[in-house]
């Protein structure tokens, strides 16, 4: 068995800046790489996670020519935590606007986990202008998902974390959390939407990790982090998306000739492998990779090591 990969050495924008795209938000980016290397975007999960440093790390920068950013509402991006005009649509719409401003005609599309959600949708809306699609820890917005993390399935594996996740929430209300949450997330109460932020960071950090992270943890929980991922994640998780029922499995023939690898680990709790096999059946030509010792997290060596692969092939760098 060959050694696996790892991510490449840290590295700094050789550009960056902001874009406004309208309805009041401003996304900043940034380009990494090579000027003139192979065209790619890379998104990141959440949604409302935002990008970081190591995101850059899984593109070799002598071939590619990276562009980063951060969706609407989290990160750099402005105003932060801000709901309204923050869609699916409005990302996707936000992508195709970021290509033109590169310049590109077409350009590799990465993302994991909610990253995959975006990357679907928009290679499915606007399948001639993605070379190929680098995916993990698929996530197609389906009820039965929602319902794995936050009615019943991730709790049966981590039932201390959801212990604390419900406790939250007085009992009369527990029936729907989604709308627990998103309550108490845009309360005028500044206090109460930062607790309910950390509680909600702390499940969804529980259920993304295979071994205890301590300092990934205290990140995703710190406060900024956690508010942008909560207030924006309840926003779109209990409008299911704006997706249409079973839309990116339904619309996935739109992918055919887009060459794709899914890396998806077989103990992701947080995005169990069903979507991604789901996906596979609907989109045959896929290179799908079930890592045996994989998790959620791109930062897992499994998981890294077919990232790593998928964009070296893609920029047609030998094994």
């Amino acid at each position: 068995m060959s050694e696996r990969r790892t991510l490449y050495p840290p590295i700094e924008p050789y550009a960056s800046g902001t874009l406004d795209v309208g309805d009041g938000h401003s996304l900043y980016w940034e380009r990494c790489g090579t000027p003139g290397g192979k065209p790619a975007v890379f998104l990141h999960g959440g949604p409302g996670g935002g990008m970081s440093a190591r995101h850059r790390q899984q593109f070799d920068p002598d071939l590619y020519d990276v562009l980063l950013f951060d969706q609407r509402g989290c990160g750099r991006s402005a105003p932060f935590a801000h709901l309204e005009a923050n869609t699916t649509w409005h990302l996707v719409a936000d992508i195709e606007a970021l290509r033109e401003m590169a310049g590109h005609e077409r350009w590799l599309v990465f993302g994991g986990s909610w990253g995959s959600t975006l990357s679907l949708a928009y290679a499915e809306s606007h399948p001639d202008r993605v070379s190929e699609l680098v995916l993990r820890g698929i996530f197609l917005g389906t009820p039965r998902e929602y319902d794995w993390l936050y009615r019943y399935g991730a709790s049966e594996l981590y039932p201390e974390a959801w212990a604390e996740f419900t406790g939250h929430v007085p009992e009369a209300e527990r029936g729907d959390l989604l709308e627990a949450y998103d309550r108490r997330l845009t309360s005028d109460d500044p206090e109460v939407r930062l607790t309910a932020a950390r509680i909600w960071a702390m499940w969804e950090g529980v259920t993304c990790t295979l071994l205890p992270d301590p300092d990934m943890m205290a990140d995703f929980t710190a406060d900024d982090h956690a508010v942008a991922v909560a207030r924006i994640e309840a926003h779109f998780f209990r409008n299911l998306c704006w997706l249409e029922p079973d839309q990116l499995i339904r619309d996935a023939h739109r992918l055919r000739g887009i060459p794709g690898v899914i890396v998806q680990g077989r103990h992701d709790c947080c995005t169990p492998p069903a979507a991604a096999f789901a996906l596979k059946q609907a989109w045959p030509e896929v290179d799908l990779q079930i890592v045996p010792d994989g998790g959620h997290l791109f930062t897992e060596p499994g998981i890294t090591d077919g990232l790593v692969r998928a964009t070296d092939r893609f920029a047609g760098k030998k094994a």
